[in-house]
């Protein structure tokens, strides 16, 4: 009887100690509840904050601040035209600049990023990667705002990742998703021995770091897979790499930091020049030098000047 009610009572502990460790805001978020947050209008709530105003869940406003929620990417802010404010934006809607390899060829910046989806909006596709509380100390007690991960990628030969900080969890992933467009890279894909099909590995060895965390890809034959941890998993695949070995040294359980070294090695199978890539190229003039009549006959907002 006694063995009975001691292993009786060791459950009952168990199960306490179970309801006590469960937390509301440690649930499992899929894609679709992410692409909800980020379609809703913002609201007030999700972590608590500490002693100050600005962190935590306020009664009394209701959801929102009286818009309602549906006011996402798919309001009336995205039905408007696209007004380019750069010249290589003029460029890309006028149709002078065709692809994004040329972009890329003559290292022109990207500083919209509607010049992406233009280009690559119908294969593009993102994935929050993790969504974090930070906080601030201040006078009036603790600020806390949530920090967003995005990868971006089209399985095709592109990828990019974009951090973003807000007071708002959707805010900080529409952010996050328009930085993830503009740092959206190339990546060389190789072989591992013989040229034989398509291209399915990193061309060579490759390294990125940040902070503590060291990434490196190496490349590996046809059918092995991608051997890695699910974070780069995910940055390979996206990236349209199919076989591919790695290693990792450092803090790899800060995620930031590792999706970030992962990036940066991916980045780098462009940096790095194969004896193939060594034969001399004609200079050809850069579409700013090609265009530059265009460029002069259009005003920045995209209309073109009436000649008198």
């Amino acid at each position: 009887w006694r063995r009975w009610w001691c292993h009786r009572r060791r459950r009952r502990r168990r199960r306490c100690r179970r309801r006590r460790t469960a937390r509301p805001n440690d649930r499992l978020y899929t894609d679709n509840t992410y692409q909800k947050m980020a379609d809703a209008a913002p609201a007030r709530g999700g972590f608590r904050g500490g002693f100050g105003s600005r962190g935590g869940a306020r009664g009394g406003r209701g959801r929102g601040r009286g818009r309602g929620r549906g006011r996402g990417r798919g309001g009336k802010e995205d039905s408007k035209e696209w007004v380019p404010v750069t010249k290589l934006g003029r460029l890309v809607k006028d149709g002078k600049i065709t692809t994004l390899e040329e972009i890329y060829l003559y290292s022109l910046p990207i500083k919209e990023f509607e010049i992406i989806d233009v280009f690559l909006s119908r294969s593009l596709k993102d994935e929050v990667l993790k969504i974090m509380p930070v906080q601030k100390q201040t006078r009036a007690g603790q600020r806390t705002r949530f920090k967003a991960f995005v990868a971006i990628g089209d399985s095709n030969g592109h990828i990019g990742l974009g951090v973003k900080c807000s007071k708002e969890v959707a805010t900080a992933i529409r952010g996050a998703i328009i930085l993830a467009k503009l740092s959206v890279v190339p990546v060389r894909r190789g072989y591992w021995g013989n040229k034989i099909g398509r291209p399915h590995t990193v061309p060579c060895k490759v390294s990125g770091k940040c902070g503590s965390v060291l990434v490196r890809l190496i490349p590996a034959p046809r059918g092995t897979g991608i051997v890695s941890a699910p974070v780069p998993k995910k940055l390979l695949q996206m990236a349209g790499i199919d076989d591919c070995y790695t290693t990792t040294r450092g803090s790899t359980t800060t995620l930031g930091n590792f999706a970030k070294a992962t990036y940066a090695a991916i980045a780098k199978t462009y940096a790095f020049l194969t004896p193939d890539l060594w034969k001399d190229l004609p200079l050809n003039k850069t579409p700013y030098q090609q265009y530059a009549d265009f460029l002069e006959k259009t005003s920045k907002t995209g209309q073109r000047i009436i000649e008198l």
